[in-house]
């Protein structure tokens, strides 16, 4: 009986030892990628498309802007009349046309200070575009991580059941030759209860993983392939701070956003001075009244505007402007702030994810060695039905906690990368057509003042990157 227990101890442990390489190898013959993931992500991310919009709509407002600095120049057409006020009188029917111009010759610079701040606010909602590049690939590698983490747990988790059933099984024959009591079965039924629970409960995070992964990359592959290295971060914590203190988006975001304000205050400033404006108009005026007759006038001035009050209308606005100043300097220092203390803590999280992953490598080469141990001394009657279970439950947790170690690990180095400002697809070198957020403002900077729309946009938004 001894020796039938050994073989049966012996299939037991190789089930039990088999580290799904099969799978896995299976999974690599047609796996998507992490590469291939994240340029999904990037291509059809909906968040992306709204923060390109937004950045587009903020260079037409350089435009919009930028035109107070250019001539009006109107074309503007009248036309009346009235009913004859006595017998035999014909209609007096007016018309005009009138091509009228005005322009504003000199405003002490304040709507050159205000397209300024315009421009200024374009290149912050660039750096705002690039945080959301780096959430969503971040997001993305979450997602891609813990969906393949996610599908080794229930492998294990099922490789347990099935270890647990085998251990059941042997446990009812041992019974029936009297070796075990009736305890030791129960003992056995009730851990295999519970491996089906917590099976149960890691397919439901397989299933939330798996919906993670849909939200923010697309459609579920058959099979993930085993994320590559990340990349290079930093040799020192010091060095990854001077590096996002140079390149992350919110650090020069808030630059940026403190400079418009700067020169929102400036612009603030100088509306509060006078104004010169050229006006100018050539009417054409037409009568029948009677005989037909025309009429043709020219009018060009020169105005000088010069608000004496305006019941504190002007003041508040430039005190508030330079409120708006302080404020944005005081978010500039607490962004930066921010920034260094999200490198501090990712840099931390990288150090206990990879101190972990060595502690979990130890557990699981003391607990493998246990797990036979306990097994032999059981097959000699010298353990329990529930050491065994309890070392084999030590067994897989040592696994599941390895597998979670290495999530975390490879989230927390991408997440280092994104607080460096380098979770970007140029920076991690992806196929996929960059979104270039200065053809837009630049082809519209330098076309002609004229409406643009249909097939004309459409080779614009596709020159961009949109389409």
């Amino acid at each position: 009986m001894v020796s039938g227990i050994n073989v049966m101890i012996k299939r037991i442990l190789a089930f039990a030892a088999v580290p799904l390489l099969a799978l896995a190898w299976a999974a690599e013959s047609r796996a998507e990628t992490l590469a291939e993931a994240l340029e999904k992500a990037y291509l059809k991310s909906d968040l992306l498309e709204q923060n390109r919009a937004l950045l587009r709509a903020a260079d037409e407002d350089v435009g919009q802007q930028r035109a107070a600095l250019r001539p009006i120049l109107k074309f503007v057409s009248t036309a009346g009349g009235q009913s004859p006020t006595a017998p035999g009188q014909d209609d007096d029917i007016a018309r005009s046309q009138a091509l009228q111009i005005s322009w504003q010759l000199y405003d002490f610079g304040a709507n050159a200070a205000a397209a300024d701040a315009m421009r200024a606010t374009v290149l912050a909602t660039r750096q705002s575009l690039l945080d959301v590049e780096q959430r969503v690939l971040l997001n993305a590698v979450s997602a891609y991580v813990e969906t393949r983490g996610m599908e080794r747990i229930v492998q294990l988790s099922q490789n347990n059941v099935r270890l647990i059933t085998r251990e059941l099984g042997a446990a009812r024959d041992r019974f029936q030759v009297g070796e075990i009591t009736r305890t030791d079965v129960s003992l056995a039924r009730s851990r295999l209860a519970a491996a089906r629970s917590t099976l149960v409960t890691a397919e439901g995070d397989l299933s939330d993983a798996r919906a993670r992964y849909v939200r923010w990359i697309g459609d579920l592959p058959e099979t993930l392939s085993a994320p590559p290295e990340a990349p290079a971060t930093a040799a020192s914590i010091e060095d990854a701070t001077a590096v996002a203190m140079r390149r992350h988006p919110v650090v020069l975001e808030a630059r940026h956003q403190s400079e418009a304000a700067d020169l929102g205050a400036k612009a603030a400033k100088r509306r509060m001075r006078p104004t010169i404006s050229l006006n100018g108009s050539f009417t054409q005026f037409d009568r029948r009244q009677g005989p037909a007759n025309s009429d043709i006038q020219r009018q060009l001035s020169v105005t000088l505007d010069a608000t004496i009050y305006q019941g504190g209308a002007r003041l508040a606005g430039f005190r508030g402007a330079f409120a708006r100043a302080d404020s944005a300097k005081a978010r500039l220092h607490s962004s930066t702030r921010d920034v260094r203390q999200r490198v501090r803590n990712a840099w931390t999280a990288v150090s206990v994810a990879e101190a972990s992953i060595v502690a979990a490598n130890e557990q699981i080469d003391a607990a493998e060695v246990a797990f036979r141990g306990v097994r032999q001394e059981a097959a000699l009657g010298a353990r329990t039905t529930l050491d065994v279970l309890n070392a084999e439950l030590e067994l897989l947790n040592a696994r599941t906690g390895l597998v979670r170690s290495e999530i975390r690990a490879q989230v927390a180095r991408y997440d280092l990368l994104s607080q460096m400002g380098l979770l970007t697809v140029e920076h991690l070198g992806l196929s996929v057509p960059i979104y270039d957020p200065t053809t837009y403002y630049d082809y519209f900077d330098s076309a002609p003042p004229v409406f643009l729309g249909g097939a004309n946009l459409d080779r614009v938004l596709r020159a961009i990157g949109k389409e």
